[in-house]
């Protein structure tokens, strides 16, 4: 007679050994995972730097070529302006040309008041028919304009109390016009009765415009 285990005895070790190597396989996946996070998170950490760096250079390089437009977009301004400037001369000038010269009395044109340039430009005033109310207007004009300087220039070539452009247009008012503040003043005022009929007018426009 053969005496036999209990069933649950026998399958016991068979049990024992599944139950193990699940455990292993288990352990192992867990283990996989854990590797797989950890290079992933490396992966990030090292990607990040990267990336504002590339962030960092891309601001930069939006910033310089905002930059360049703007420095682009005043040399085009400047250009215009002075473009603009010239042949507003231009047409004054024809303007003046087309007009009769106005008739002179015997005793000659009035003297040429002294002082400093400003009591020199307030003198000229009623010479060209402008009330003592217009000088504010010639004062602001010539203030951003020269400073009242005769021997003020920019790069354009402009030159000046008025700022003349080109500066020997200035010599038909003298030939000390380049150092005589009432030459400069003289040919000022006649360009700005040409072109706008007062001081008022010019700075208007200067306000308007930036140039007059």
């Amino acid at each position: 007679m053969v005496a036999l285990w209990p069933p649950t005895l026998a399958a016991r070790p068979a049990a024992d050994a599944l139950t193990a190597a699940r455990g292993a396989s288990a352990s192992s996946v867990r283990a996989e995972a854990r590797d797989t996070v950890a290079m992933q998170t490396q992966a990030l950490r090292t990607d990040i730097p990267q990336r504002h760096l590339q962030n960092v250079v891309l601001v930069a390089e939006q910033a310089a070529a905002r930059q360049a437009a703007a420095r682009r977009r005043a040399a085009e301004r400047a250009v215009a302006a002075a473009a603009a400037r010239r042949a507003a001369e231009q047409a004054a000038e024809q303007s003046q040309q087309s007009q009769s010269p106005p008739q002179q009395d015997q005793s000659g044109p009035p003297p040429t008041p002294s002082g400093s340039a400003q009591q020199i430009a307030l003198g000229m005033l009623g010479s060209y028919g402008w009330s003592s109310g217009q000088f504010s207007c010639l004062v602001s004009l010539w203030n951003r304009e020269s400073g009242w300087n005769v021997t003020a220039s920019n790069a354009s070539g402009a030159y000046g109390i008025p700022q003349a452009l080109p500066a020997s247009k200035m010599a038909s008012a003298g030939p000390d016009w380049q150092t005589d503040a009432a030459t400069q003043i003289r040919w000022g005022l006649g360009y700005i009765k040409g072109l706008y009929g007062s001081p008022c007018g010019a700075w208007a426009h200067e306000e308007d415009d930036g140039w007059y």
